[in-house]
Parts: C-alpha cells; structure tokens; sequence
C-alpha cells in the first residue's frame, strides 16, 4: 500500500472520465482531494456523493463534472448550491446529467456495491414522485411474499475518496465520528485514497469507529487539516463561516471564478489553500 502525495493519488487514481465519490457524511468530507482534482483540470468525471455539498459545487463550477448522482444537494444551514443549480438550470459551464435518489437509495445502492450485488432494494420511493423523474428507480415483487419493493442499481465507482483521523503504516484506516455511508462507498469502489490527519506506528482501540483494513485501501496521503471547511471530530471544528460566505462567493460566475482562481488554482497544495485563507480573512 503506498502512501504518496496528494498530487501523486489523484494523477495515478482519478483519471478522465472517472466514477468518482467523494464521501463524508458532514464532516470529513476531502476538501483537499476535491481541490487536487480540480488543479489536475479533471474532466468528463462522474461525481457521486450522498450530500454534495461545497466541494462538489466548487468542481461542478470549475468544469470537472458531466454526471451528478447523489441524495439532496445544498449549502448545509445556508441555502442552495449556485454552481450546481447554474450547471442544471444553464448548462454552465457545461450541462450536468443528474441522478438524484433519496439517502435511503444511495445507501442501498453502494451496500449493493459493496456486496458484489447488481441492485439494492428498500422500502422507498413507492408512492413519490422521485421514481418517475429518475428511470434508475425500479420495482421488484418479493418472491416470499409478493411485496413490491423499490430497487436502485448498484454504485460502483472507479475511485472512492475519503478523509480520516488516522492510518497506521501499513494502510488501515480508523476513522471517528459520525460515518454515513464511508464504510459502503470504500468497499465498492474499485480503488480507494484516504487523505489523513496523521500517520501513526499503531492504531488505538476505535469503539465505535470504523476500521477500513489496508488491503481495500489503495493510497493513504498525509494531509493535515485535509477536511477543512468541514470538520474532523477531535481535531477541528466546522468553519461556519466559510460555509455562508460561499454563498456569495458562488453566487455569480465572476465573484466565483476570480476567487477559484486565487484559493484554488494559484496554490500549490492544501497547506497553501490554507495559508490564503487566513491571509484574506
């Protein structure tokens, strides 16, 4: 299991036109993975994540996506997403196919990944209008009791991206906190980057943690503070207030580009990304 750099993860395991999820359920979300893909100039990806929330409006803005699956888009606490409503509504800046699903099917659907099944099926979607604007969403009679039940295709993506607390040397992964579908998402893609806080000789008990073992893991990248704006439970808070002036930064394509271009672009890594925050604050 190598660990490389970040800029080494993303060249050798997000190549053109790549399935790609970038997973964290509101904290741990890989901000800095997102950033890398982005000054790579990724494009034609398939991005699928259970809440796209900044990271996906910032690479949906800078061009790198032509598909969107996912469960609820948004601004968390804040409002809408202006670059991925800017992509559905105007096709800038270019036109995004969308694959939306209810958290309930997105996570049936990578447990159907990670489980080597071709579909999963939940109660859901029966009665709503989600399953006729999405094809993706069909029926299944149960075979034991005739119920008719609701079924997603399974998620398989080339790449899966997350960030966590710990690795230790060989490649396992603790990761702490709340985990939505991490675990899901690792194990049914076919490669998996895990950006972490620190790299440690041993790692200590998890409780409830989740413990993904090096052998599904494909690179760990040391990144500190690889989360941020989100969280990192026990290492840092959210940054609230990021999160509600992205509002405005993104709100129109020449507030958004120019501060893409200076935060994003202009900077060499995440430690860098960082240092032009606190210099514009």
């Amino acid at each position: 299991m190598p660990t490389l750099s970040l800029a080494e993860a993303i060249a050798r395991y997000v190549p053109e036109g790549a399935s790609v999820a970038l997973e964290g359920f509101t904290h741990l979300i890989p901000f800095a993975a997102g950033h890398e893909i982005i000054r790579q100039k990724r494009r034609g990806l398939h991005l699928i994540r259970m809440t796209p929330d900044l990271i996906y409006d910032q690479m949906i803005g800078m061009g790198c996506a032509r598909a969107l699956t996912f469960s609820w888009g948004g601004n968390p606490g804040v409002g809408s997403l202006h670059r991925l409503r800017d992509a559905v509504e105007h096709g800038w800046p270019q036109p995004l196919a969308l694959d939306e699903h209810s958290h309930a099917g997105l996570a049936a659907a990578f447990t159907a990944g990670a489980s080597g099944l071709p579909f999963g099926v939940l109660r859901g979607y029966l009665g709503t209008d989600l399953a006729a604007a999405n094809p993706n969403v069909k029926s299944v009679a149960c075979p034991y009791t005739g119920e008719i039940l609701a079924t997603v295709p399974a998620i398989r993506p080339d790449v899966t991206i997350l960030h966590a607390q710990r690795a230790d040397g060989k490649g396992n992964v603790a990761i702490e906190g709340i985990v939505g579908a991490t675990r899901e998402a690792a194990l049914a893609a076919k490669c998996v980057v895990v950006t972490v806080e620190e790299v440690v000789d041993e790692l200590p008990p998890l409780g409830n943690g989740v413990l993904l073992p090096h052998w599904v893991v494909s690179a760990v990248v040391w990144c500190p503070g690889g989360a941020h704006p989100s969280y990192a439970l026990g290492r840092y808070a959210r940054d609230n207030a990021f999160y509600q002036r992205w509002d405005a930064i993104s709100r129109e394509r020449e507030s958004f580009l120019p501060w893409m271009e200076r935060h994003v672009l202009a900077t060499a890594d995440h430690r860098s990304f960082l240092a032009s925050l606190a210099e514009a604050a």
